[in-house]
């Protein structure tokens, strides 16, 4: 909105997405409820923003999250690895999404000749260990994706690209906005705790300090939807602090995924072992 464009964004709560309009002047935001695991909420969107501002220049397909199903984790499915249920939710969720979102746009775009449709990647798409498996196999979707929309959608001046945070300060770690259940002050507290680690991570050392931010994220977004990206398609931007550049990955792969196997075995025994107990 500050550089000038009529924005419609979307989210699933309703008194969040209108207090954030509100801040806005009058006509050039507007909040439509969307779950982006219906296309047909999607594809109303997209074309709300058509209607009300007469044409779609920017697409930036945002929604995500952890991969799990709500209610459910990877550790505790019943044979300790992922089932069809986890498998159709995390690729609708994280890269489905991504795919309804451009045929939507492209469809508006390509009667005017022009847009730019930007899509949230990840590091996780970059390197292992970062997220469970299926969050890294949605996330290089993605990536990929991009290269072949250039194809499909290049001829008709769509312009396509990704961005791939690196880790970056947000409340997904706790299960989102409408996930988590942490209070205010402690969702304030965590996400101190969470920066000062992320920055303790980082390669590239800020005299501020921080660690990432949703604003590098922004930033990155703001360029790709600009005209001054104009030659710019089919590109994965990554904004990690050069983290993927020199570290390969950061968190120490075999450690880390030695501890995690092994605690996740560990959770299996303790179920299994409560269960054999009741079964007796």
């Amino acid at each position: 909105v500050k550089e000038g464009a009529k924005v419609v964004f979307s989210g699933r709560q309703e008194e969040a997405g209108r207090a954030i309009q509100a801040r806005h002047p009058p006509g050039t935001s507007l909040f439509v409820r969307c779950d982006v695991l219906k296309e047909a909420d999607i594809e109303r969107t997209i074309l709300t923003a058509k209607e009300q501002f007469g044409r779609l220049d920017i697409l930036f397909n945002n929604a995500g999250g952890p991969d799990n199903p709500p209610g459910r984790r990877l550790e505790n499915l019943p044979d300790g690895d992922f089932d069809e249920e986890y498998v159709k939710h995390s690729m609708w969720y994280l890269f489905g999404s991504v795919v309804m979102g451009t045929k939507h746009a492209a469809r508006i775009m390509r009667e005017q000749g022009s847009g730019s449709i930007i899509n949230n990647s990840s590091m996780a798409a970059q390197q292992g260990n970062h997220g469970s498996p299926m969050y890294g196999a949605a996330k290089a979707a993605i990536s990929n994706y991009i290269k072949h929309c250039v194809h499909w959608l290049g001829p008709s001046g769509i312009r396509v690209n990704a961005i791939s945070p690196g880790a970056i300060s947000t409340p997904i770690f706790w299960g989102g906005q409408t996930n988590n259940k942490l209070s205010p002050e402690q969702m304030e507290k965590a996400m101190r705790q969470l920066d000062k680690g992320m920055a303790s991570q980082a390669p590239t050392k800020l005299k501020s300090g921080r660690g990432g931010t949703s604003m590098d994220i922004a930033y990155a977004a703001l360029y790709l939807a600009s005209d001054e990206s104009e030659w710019v398609s089919g590109v994965d931007f990554i904004v990690d602090a050069g983290v993927n550049a020199v570290r390969g990955d950061h968190q120490g792969p075999r450690k880390a995924a030695e501890a995690a196997y092994a605690k996740r075995l560990a959770r299996l025994e303790k179920k299994r072992a409560a269960e054999a107990g009741a079964a007796a």
